[in-house]
This record gives C-alpha cells, structure tokens and sequence, in this order.
C-alpha cells in the first residue's frame, strides 16, 4: 500500500469509519427488518433505495414543502460500498450518524464525498449540482469571488475537507441571495420588485419556511415608504430566517414576562438585548418579523399564536396552541389569602437556605474570627505586655497551648445562631431588593443600599446575643492560660448569667457596625457579579466566581467596619482584674481613644478581613448554589439560568422533534440549500443518466 493509499484509507476511516458492528437500537434493528427484503439467493435482508426510502420516509409523515422522493438523495450516504442495497451493519452506521451532533453536515459532506476519501473534489461537487438544479432555476456563479476563497481559482483549484466543505455551505445560501439581487437589480439602485423578491426566496428558502410567510412575501415591500425591496431589507429578512430558533426564545421569554402574554416590538428588542452578549438584531429585523406576524392582527402587541405564523416553519406545533401556553407553566395561587401564603412558603424556604448557607459559612472561617476576637481583647499599647504579636502569631499560639480544637472554641452556639442570624439578612435583603426592583429588573444604587442596610438591622436581634457568647467562649482559653484556678464556662451558663438584658449588651455598637456593613456589602456583591463577572439571565456564574465576588466584597465592608465591631468586642469581654470597665459605647471609645490611641479601633483589621470577607463570599456561594440545586416547587423555570446563547436555543430544540426521520429532514434542509430541487426525480436522457456517478445510478436498485 502506497503512502497516498494509506493516507487516504485513514482520513477515509477518520470520517466515514470502519466496518466493526455499530450499536443498534431495537427500534431501529426492528425498522430494518420491516422494510428489508431477503435476497433469494443467499437469504440475507437487505435494503434497496425503495424499501430505503419507505423506512426513513414514511408515507404516513407530512411532507410539506419537501417532497418525499427527495429523501433518497439519501441512500447513496448509506450505501457506501455503491452496490446499490445496504445490510444491517450498514443500516445501524447510517442511524449512528443520524444522532451525531453534526449529522445535517456530515450528510451533506458524505453525499458529495463520491469516492470516499474524505475530501470534496469541486468537479464532482459542480456536476452534481448541475444535475439536480431546477431547469429554471436562477442561476449561481461558481466562479465568482465568493466561490474561489472556499475552493480556489479555476487554476488552482482544491479539495475541501469536512470543516472546509460544512463551512462553505453555512454561507452558501446568502451568497445565492446576493447573485441573484444582483441579477435582478438591473439598473443598480439597490431596489428590487416584489415579485423578484418572492422569486428569490421561493428558490433560496422555500423549504425552512412558513406557510404564512411564503403567502405574503410580496408585502415586504410595505415596511419602507417605498413599492420596492431594498437590500437592506432582503439581508434582514434572511438574518431573520436564518436565526429563527433564536428569535422563538426570546419571543417565548419576552411573552412568558409580559402580564398579558404579548409584548410589543419595543420588549422584543430589549429581551433579545438581555439574552444575547451583544445587540444581535437590528431595528429592521424586529420590523420584518413584527410585520409579518401583525399582517392578521395589526395591534401592536402581539402573543404566541401570533408569532407561530412566522416561526412555525412547516409541521403545525403544539408549542403554539395558545397566546398564554407559557403562563401555564407555573401554577400560581389564587385570592388574596393564596398569594399571602405562597409569600409566606416562598420566605420560609428563603430562610431555610440562608440558615444552611450561614452555618456553612460561619464553620469554614471561624479560627478566623477567634484570633480577631482575642487581637480584639488584647488592652496594652505596649508591645512587651502584649500576648500576641499580630494575627499569625495568636494563630500559633492558641495551637500551641490549646490545640487545634481551641481554634473552635465556642463554635456550636456559633453555627446555631448564625443560622437564624445569616437567613434573616439574606431573607430581608431579598425581599427589600424585590420590592424596589422594576419590570425590566433594575433597581437603583440608593434602594441597593437601603436593602443591605435594612438587612444589616434586622439580624441584630440574632446577633448580639450570639456574638457576646461566642466572644467569652473564645477568650476564655485565653485566660486559663493567664490565671490559674480560672473555670471552664458553658454556653448555657453563661447565657444565665447574662440574663436577657445582658444579651444585648453592646447591641447600639452591634448595630452601628452590622447596618454600614451590609448596606456597603450586598451592592457591592451584586455589582462585582455583573459587572465584573458579566452574570445575566443568561450566563450562570460558576462557584469560584460567587467565592471571588463575594470576598472581594466583604474587604472594604468589613475593614471600614471595623472600629464598631472593636468597641463592641470590648463591651462585651468581661473584663478581669485591673481593667477598666466600660460604661457604654461613648465610653468606650474615649478610653481606648485614650489609652491605646488611634490605631486600637483597627486592631484585628486583618483578622477580620479574611473572616469576614471569605465567610460571606462562601454563605453567599452556598446560597445561590442552594437555591439552583433545590428550587422553590413552582418556580423551576425561573430559577433555571442558561449558560449561554446555546443553552438558551437548546431550550427551544428540546422541545422539537428529534426523531431520525426529523434529522434526516433537517439535512435534507441543508442539502436544499444548494438548490430548492435536489433529489426531485427528473427524466434525463440516455446521455445526461451515463454521465452520472455509479450511485446515482442505482434509482432501481431496490430488488437488485
């Protein structure tokens, strides 16, 4: 075997594969032996282009605008040995590549793969063409400019490849749009007539559209002040066409938020402005498909049913069956009394997530937050009667006298009140945000600020109890260290020795530093979200990125807040032996003023930085990761956010039909790109049939 024969078996297994058996559902094994025939002589079933066609073609489908003998241009890609029937094995190849992901291509590129080497010679691509095109059919110029950068000049003529060849054929139709304009625009003004247009689109685009759309393509002309069709407009109408799975998203979404279930052209461009990175359609292309959907029903805002006119390309879909399908979704309460509960479920879940996501977050910084505290508690400006130097040396330390565990100290009363404490001020920040919140989902910077503060001052009422209790936990191995015969409190005992008025000592302190804290917080947090890291309906954030926005976040808020939560720290700490007590928080702030200066309303700045800049950024995280992975009953679809333009089509291909006979319909599609007659059965004369190649010969072949 010769280096070019090798080179040519294996880009020819690279793309059409090898002979080994194929998966083969039972679906298909049974299609296959209901229409295959048995050879009499040696007893094996095989299929002829006939019995071929009837298997993936039934008579029973509707055909449309294609015709059903067209689906046998589709043989000569199973047939691939050209001896005119296909076995078994053959047969599960050919439904193995219907489910690829690419199959509209690829049986394209094998169809015009006549030797199999993996390559499209332009002879044989041109040939067929020419065989197959409509007898009055506008003619294209293969060697136009176009043409040559695909496939070279007609002296340097080239193969294509299957990427080469798949992407010659995406533009392929808009460049017969274009000749043909050209064509018709005989005097060079850049206007076309109605019924040129028509022309145009009846051979360019017939088999991917509408009903109602063919029926009225003589009323483009009615969008311009004029009785002629610009190219601008015909550019449009094809951008419109070729981007329709797109275009039923966004009109689905738009309508789906829409109290009526209509929106208007206005709403259409502004959802298709949200759901795409950038501006994908222009002002005339939401004219031309509001115009065409309006031509029953010239309102202004328009529904479902409406669009389905256009969008619906041939086969009546049940997506369109009514203008409020999508309002049906989702159940929603009825009466005053049904909404008040749906309200109340829908907070109590809110605060059952922020409970988890608070705890979660609480445990992974808290040998954080007990060095701050002890840094906090430290009274001596004199660096020699200092116990701890800075944060890392109380971190080794607290190790080293009282093990790793001591950097847990008083952490269960810490995870069980921060659950009430972190859902309270995620619950009132969501509910404060919503209310400020317009249509379009926008709120303004002050009303962000409002809801982090709001939401700041509400969680006091958990906090302060929680944070003097964590705090004389956390300084308590401290002082066992420092003073002999000190005993080892509890929780509980020191929740009765407090009393309830003694909770809330330093609560005005608490709550001077918890309202700045999240009022800087939560805008701060939304905004690095998106504009930062560009979240949107449509663009999901992964963790990292909720950990990093929510971290960043928490450094300015909680450093600036930090003298208040020093203060407070001191307030709370029962002071020992020879230290001044603290009446209240004027108090307090003079005598450290005093005695320590400045820089002790910053002391454990760091410190809490890196706990409280983490601990949000992970109850954040485990907030919006909860709320994706257990939706609120009734809201999955709103809750479910799509990564992408292609995860938002993919909700609209979901529901279509993906059945092997619907792939091989859309390949055909593609194939009619080239010409609107492809594959129709054509009497040619005894000449033109010998010139074809040997498959395309095998018309009879069914009984062969």
């Amino acid at each position: 075997m010769t280096k070019v024969t090798a080179v040519k078996e294996a880009a020819k297994e690279a793309l059409l594969g090898t002979e080994e058996p194929v998966q083969l559902s039972a679906q298909a094994k049974a299609r296959f032996n209901t229409h295959a025939v048995k050879d009499p002589e040696t007893g094996e079933l095989h299929m002829g282009s006939e019995e071929f066609l009837n298997a993936i073609a039934p008579a029973t489908e509707d055909y449309h605008k294609i015709k059903r003998e067209q689906y046998g241009i589709l043989f000569p890609v199973a047939d691939r040995k050209g001896t005119g029937r296909i076995n078994l094995s053959q047969w599960a190849a050919f439904e193995n590549l219907l489910m690829k992901p690419d199959a509209e291509y690829e049986i394209a590129f094998r169809l015009f793969d006549v030797e199999g080497t993996g390559q499209v010679k332009y002879e044989d691509f041109r040939h067929l063409y020419e065989l197959n095109k409509g007898p009055g059919s506008i003619p294209f110029d293969w060697e136009c400019e176009w043409a040559k950068l695909y496939i070279g000049s007609q002296k340097k003529r080239h193969h294509m490849d299957y990427p080469q060849f798949s992407q010659m054929l995406r533009g392929l139709q808009g460049e017969r749009i274009r000749q043909a304009f050209q064509r018709f625009d005989k005097d060079g003004d850049g206007f076309i007539d109605p019924q040129d247009f028509e022309r145009i689109i009846l051979e360019t685009s017939k088999h991917k559209l509408s009903d109602h759309l063919l029926r009225n393509l003589n009323s483009l002309c009615n969008i311009g002040a004029g009785s002629k069709v610009s190219y601008a407009n015909v550019r449009a109408f094809q951008n419109m066409i070729k981007e329709m799975d797109l275009v039923e998203l966004i009109v689905r979404r738009a309508c789906a938020k829409s109290s009526d279930g209509k929106i208007t052209r206005a709403e259409f461009l502004n959802q298709a402005a949200k759901i795409t990175r950038f501006s994908l359609f222009t002002p005339m292309e939401a004219d031309i498909l509001f115009h065409f959907a309006s031509l029953d029903k010239p309102t202004g805002r328009l529904g479902l049913a409406d669009f389905a006119k256009v969008l619906d390309p041939s086969w009546k879909s049940h997506l369109y069956d009514s203008d409020d399908v999508s309002h049906k979704a989702v159940p929603k309460p009825s009466g005053p009394a049904g909404v008040a509960l749906g309200q109340v479920l829908e907070s109590t879940y809110n605060f059952f997530l922020g409970s988890m996501a608070g705890a979660f977050g609480a445990f992974m910084v808290y040998p954080i937050d007990l060095v701050k505290t002890r840094l906090q508690n430290q009274r001596s400006a004199r660096p020699g009667e200092r116990l701890y130097k800075n944060s890392i040396d109380c971190f080794q330390k607290v190790i080293r006298n009282e093990g790793v565990l001591g950097l847990y100290s008083g952490v269960l009363p810490q995870l069980v009140g921060v659950a009430p404490e972190k859902a309270i001020k995620l619950t009132v920040n969501d509910l404060v945000r919503t209310r400020f919140t317009d249509k379009d989902g926008k709120i303004t910077l002050p009303a962000e600020i409002f809801a982090g503060g709001a939401a700041g001052a509400c969680q006091v009422v958990f906090t302060n109890p929680l944070e003097i209790v964590k705090i004389r936990l956390q300084v308590q191995g401290e002082v066992a260290k420092t003073v002999e015969g000190t005993p080892k409190r509890s929780a509980m005992w020191i929740i009765r020795n407090l009393g309830l008025v003694g909770l809330y000592k330093g609560a005005l302190a608490c709550l001077l530093r918890d309202v700045p804290f999240s009022a800087i917080y939560f805008p701060t947090y939304n905004h690095l979200k998106r504009d930062m890291f560009g979240e949107s309906p449509t663009k999901k954030l992964g963790i990292l990125q909720l950990l990093t926005a929510g971290a960043i976040a928490g450094m300015p808020a909680a450093y600036l807040t930090t003298p208040c939560d020093v203060i407070k720290t001191r307030l709370q700490v029962e002071a020992r032996k020879g230290e001044a007590t603290y009446n209240g928080l004027r108090h307090a702030a003079k005598t450290i003023w005093k005695e320590e200066g400045f820089t002790a309303f910053f002391k454990g700045g760091p410190a809490r930085i890196f706990r409280s800049s983490p601990q949000f950024g992970f109850t954040l995280a485990a907030y919006e990761v909860l709320q994706n992975v257990l939706p609120y009953p009734g809201k999955k679809e709103e809750l479910k956010i799509h990564t992408g333009v292609e995860g938002v089509v993919s909700a609209v291909k979901e529901k279509l039909d993906t059945s092997p006979f619907a792939r091989s319909r859309n390949s055909l599609k593609i194939i009619l790109d080239i010409d609107e007659d492809f594959g129709k059965v054509k009497i040619p004369n005894e000449q033109a049939w010998k010139t074809l190649p040997a498959f395309m010969q095998s018309g009879n072949g069914s009984k062969a």
